[in-house]
């Protein structure tokens, strides 16, 4: 069998020029780039696992991905370079490094961070990068609602619709909300995190921070399980991939 090597990409991408990070038929995705520019790169198939499959407009500050290739030779720097070229404006690699050949970008993974942002006035130099809300929103209520996450909970209430097939119990180890210059940002950290999870829980603390729910009805949620009692699902466009922890 001969040699390869195992590399570790960190990358940023703008999720609105993307269909999701999955590699899909006919549709232009953040994985399916990445391989192509890689196969023309280093001229070898080449399979990229991601750390996570964001949705179409989600957006990363540090989606990890890994892949094996036989080429023994090339330099990191170089690599990183030239596949910083081919990808565009879109999506950058921000690091790059050789691991062990254990390693797998998804299965490795420990943890992931995500933050999502709020703004209470539109902004032309974020546009699509944030969610407007421009009705009144308590951060008070919204802090004593997120209190309610940290800890080992069943996240049925908030999981897309059949998008639990390993079960849906989730380990939130911190969740906060504090203020940023245009509005409100919350940063979430999980062991792991269901199919529309995040978007589903801010959707429904925003409820509780407009007034429309009480705060203690986060709690309840996690005990009912009960998705048709949450709140709406918050836009894509808000939401970033902020971190793997490893």
């Amino acid at each position: 069998m001969s040699a390869t090597r195992v590399i570790r990409l960190t990358l940023e991408y703008d999720g609105g020029a993307y269909h999701g990070w999955q590699e899909q038929r006919g549709l232009v995705t953040v994985q399916g780039e990445v391989r192509r520019h890689l196969r023309t790169l280093l001229r070898e198939p080449v399979t990229v696992i991601g750390a996570g499959r964001t949705d179409a407009g989600v957006h990363a500050l540090g989606q990890v991905a890994s892949f094996r290739t036989q080429d023994m030779a090339m330099p990191l720097g170089r690599m990183k370079r030239s596949l910083n070229a081919l990808l565009g404006h879109s999506a950058s690699v921000v690091a790059i490094a050789e691991e062990g050949d254990g390693f797998d970008a998804r299965r490795s993974a420990r943890g992931r961070r995500y933050l999502y942002l709020i703004a209470t006035r539109p902004s032309p130099l974020w546009r699509d990068r944030v969610w407007v809300v421009t009705m009144p929103l308590s951060l008070e209520a919204m802090k004593v609602a997120s209190g309610a996450l940290p800890g080992r909970h069943d996240f049925t209430a908030f999981a897309a619709t059949g998008g639990a097939p390993r079960g849906a119990v989730c380990t939130i180890l911190r969740a906060r909300w504090s203020r940023w210059r245009l509005g409100y940002r919350l940063d979430i950290e999980a062991n792991r995190f269901l199919h529309h999870m995040v978007r589903s829980l801010v959707g429904t603390m925003v409820e509780a921070g407009r007034g429309k729910i009480a705060p203690s009805a986060m709690a309840d949620l996690l005990v009912n399980r009960e998705r048709q009692l949450a709140g709406p699902t918050a836009p894509a466009c808000g939401l970033y991939l902020a971190e793997v922890i490893y």
